[in-house]
């Protein structure tokens, strides 16, 4: 489903990059640049009100997140969307990553730990109220926080560096964005943490196995 193709005029005050890049990427998040299309630098230039340079910026830096890829002489195209044994295979590295580090995790627990974890879920104590990209977007910052918070509490940069290439979570949304899953993830990241918090690595092991079982299943379901 096609989202509604909107920019808005930047100030001249606000930093051209980061406010470029970020309406760029809600179109891309939002299907209002379809995925396989071709991205016309000179037209969003033009309704953003902006030089071409701070597009060609943001574009650079969405290609680093694997949204859009350089086309040789013709500008940049958005990636198409994840099939079915991509999703399969980031979920079975992040099956191998990911339950083990929260194990580790909640084996090196401490009270800096626990406040930084709580923390973190206290960003984002609610469902959004409706099911599009500006509402799930906070939900889906959370989400790629609390796992990187785990993995880096686990202690292995590693496994770290990892997970952070698979830009994960930027895909699955594109997939997942107008769908609702807030409920769930808010539950299976509160059994997450609680696990951590009690220090206990094999029921941490467990709840994030679940976790990511459940997800991946949720999102197969709707391709």
């Amino acid at each position: 489903m096609a989202g509604e193709r909107r920019l808005e005029a930047l100030p001249s005050r606000q930093v051209l990059a980061d406010g470029v890049y970020e309406q760029i990427r809600a179109l891309i998040m939002n299907d209002g640049i379809e995925p396989g299309a071709r991205v016309n630098i000179d037209e969003i230039a033009r309704e953003l009100g902006v030089s071409g340079t701070p597009v060609r910026e943001a574009l650079a830096r969405l290609e680093s997140e694997e949204l859009v890829s350089r086309l040789p002489l013709r500008g940049y195209r958005v990636t198409e969307l994840l099939n079915r044994k991509e999703v399969d295979d980031m979920y079975a590295l992040r099956l191998l990553l990911e339950p083990p580090s929260a194990a580790l995790a909640a084996a090196a627990m401490s009270d800096a730990n626990v406040a930084l974890l709580e923390a973190e879920l206290a960003t984002c104590p609610a469902v959004p109220a409706e099911d599009a990209y500006k509402d799930y977007k906070a939900l889906t910052a959370h989400d790629q926080r609390l796992h990187e918070l785990i993995l880096r509490l686990a202690g292995n940069a590693a496994v770290e560096q990892a997970f952070a290439r698979t830009h994960c979570h930027l895909h699955f949304f594109r997939l997942n964005y107008n769908q609702p899953f807030g409920e769930q993830t808010i539950t299976e990241h509160r059994a997450i943490v609680d696990a951590l918090i009690a220090g206990n690595a094999a029921a941490a092991r467990k709840a994030m196995t679940a976790h990511l079982e459940v997800a991946r299943d949720r999102l197969l379901s709707r391709l």
